[in-house]
């Protein structure tokens, strides 16, 4: 089995943790080995040393790359659920990783808002947070990514059929 990368990249409250663990699920369910990385995880783990800087950033994604490529190199499939704001370093990750699908999980900064699970927004709006992506930082998204959801217009069940339908386009499952 070849190992390969599912990125998902998108503002906190899109969605990529949902449709992340639903593609998770059903490649298990086909009896592949799957990991998922999850940002808020991995800076409570791998990265919780680090903050919100630009620099800190980058080195957050730097290290969710290096323990993905280690994964897919092994024949694992890695699926990615972190916001990734920056473009070029995603792109890095691409050439970094090889088998690589992006997944722009796209929807609206005013749906993530709205949805606001974590309750980071009001913290950000009542200025509580600063330096947040979508808000007062950036977020550069996908240009050209082999797969985009958008989650304020079509179910969960679509996205990850969306993306399912990709990976077996692309011949890895």
């Amino acid at each position: 089995m070849q190992g390969f990368t599912i990125w998902l990249t998108g503002l906190s409250g899109a969605g990529k943790t949902t449709i992340g663990q639903a593609v998770a699920r059903e490649l298990q369910f086909q009896s592949y080995r799957v990991t998922t990385l999850d940002g808020d995880v991995m800076r409570q783990t791998l990265c919780r040393d680090l903050g919100f800087s630009r620099s800190d950033r980058q080195e957050n994604i730097r290290r969710i790359g290096s323990l993905a490529r280690t994964l897919t190199s092994q024949g694992e499939i890695v699926v990615v659920c972190a916001i990734s704001p920056y473009r070029l370093q995603r792109d890095a990750m691409r050439h970094w990783i090889k088998d690589f699908i992006e997944v722009y999980v796209n929807a609206p900064l005013v749906v993530c808002e709205k949805r606001d699970v974590k309750g980071l927004y009001k913290k950000v709006r009542s200025g509580e947070i600063k330096n947040f992506t979508g808000i007062d930082e950036t977020y550069e998204a996908p240009i050209h990514p082999e797969v985009e959801c958008q989650t304020d217009c079509e179910t969960l069940e679509k996205s990850v059929t969306k993306v399912l339908a990709k990976v077996k386009e692309l011949g890895y499952c």
